[in-house]
């Protein structure tokens, strides 16, 4: 169920980008043939699938949820393409081809990145994401806070802070929250807004969220200690080399591993309220624990 639910959500996926990002005949050529570099192709497509997975359970119509989920995807993709200028983490590598300021230049990178920042509320905006205004309004609250300071650009301020900072557990657990997990906790979050779920009915799912979130990034730390560069398709063992504080370096390999797997079947526990219909959802928790890229 999972391997077939992943495919289909990179394809849709990546069909929504090319029709987005068709390359104009004129001066902006190269800026659209970056941004489809980054865009389309290769990545795990977790956060669309959250979104989508999450939809699934209240009926949404699944051209609402591909549209939230590229939405997200969108910012996720900028992101990356952003950390990976040499003004940040410097990596010559993502999705097993040339980040795109190797692939075109950094000027051409910085805009690219932009621009799929752009794309994300334009996607939002539309119409075509959900005919009520009030919804669309709440998508676009909820990915924007999940992307600035309050969320992942303020995890980025703080990771750069690592590079000359000795972190304890609890600050590298509230800069993972922020860098990684914010997008996944929003992921989660739209889905349950398409689907019309009020706040205050949105505990359970919150509290999915924000256990695979941390475990998916103890598992990236795991991974960046064991993991196969051939595999991840970026390169690894970049975090111990800059002498930052990590899960692994802080709680040491074996007990990172247990908590990973507590926290995934924790966060299956959140969905106890739910039957079959949420099982793509605890299918996603396990896969965060057992994936190698």
């Amino acid at each position: 169920m999972l391997e077939s639910a992943i495919a289909q959500v990179a394809a849709e996926v990546d069909e929504l980008f090319d029709q987005l990002l068709q390359v104009p005949d004129d001066a902006r050529a190269r800026l659209y043939q970056a941004m489809r570099h980054a865009a389309i192709g290769g990545g795990k497509r977790l956060r669309p699938l959250l979104v989508i997975a999450t939809a699934s359970i209240f009926n949404v119509s699944r051209v609402y949820a591909v549209r939230a989920g590229t939405a997200v995807e969108a910012i996720h993709v900028y992101s990356l393409v952003h950390d990976d200028l040499p003004c940040m983490d410097d990596d010559d590598l993502r999705r097993g081809k040339p980040t795109v300021h190797k692939a075109f230049d950094e000027a051409t990178a910085v805009l690219a990145g932009d621009s799929l920042h752009a794309l994300a509320f334009e996607i939002l905006a539309d119409a075509a994401t959900h005919p009520d205004p009030f919804t669309r309004s709440e998508l676009i609250a909820t990915l924007a806070t999940a992307s600035g300071p309050s969320g992942m650009a303020g995890g980025q301020m703080m990771d750069l802070e690592a590079e000359k900072s000795s972190f304890d557990l609890p600050t590298v657990t509230r800069l993972q929250a922020l860098k990684t997990g914010a997008l996944i906790a929003a992921s989660v979050e739209m889905g349950a807004i398409l689907g019309h779920v009020p706040p205050e009915g949105r505990t359970h799912l919150r509290g999915y969220a924000r256990d695979i979130g941390l475990a998916f990034q103890i598992v990236d730390d795991i991974m960046d200690v064991e993991g196969d560069e051939a595999l991840a398709g970026k390169a690894l063992h970049k975090d111990a080399d800059a002498g930052k504080a990590t899960f692994v370096s802080l709680m040491g390999l074996e007990r990172a591993k247990q908590q990973a797997g507590m926290l995934v079947e924790q966060s299956v526990s959140h969905l106890a309220g739910y039957g079959h219909e949420a099982d793509l959802l605890r299918a996603i928790a396990r896969y965060v624990l057992e994936r190698d890229r």
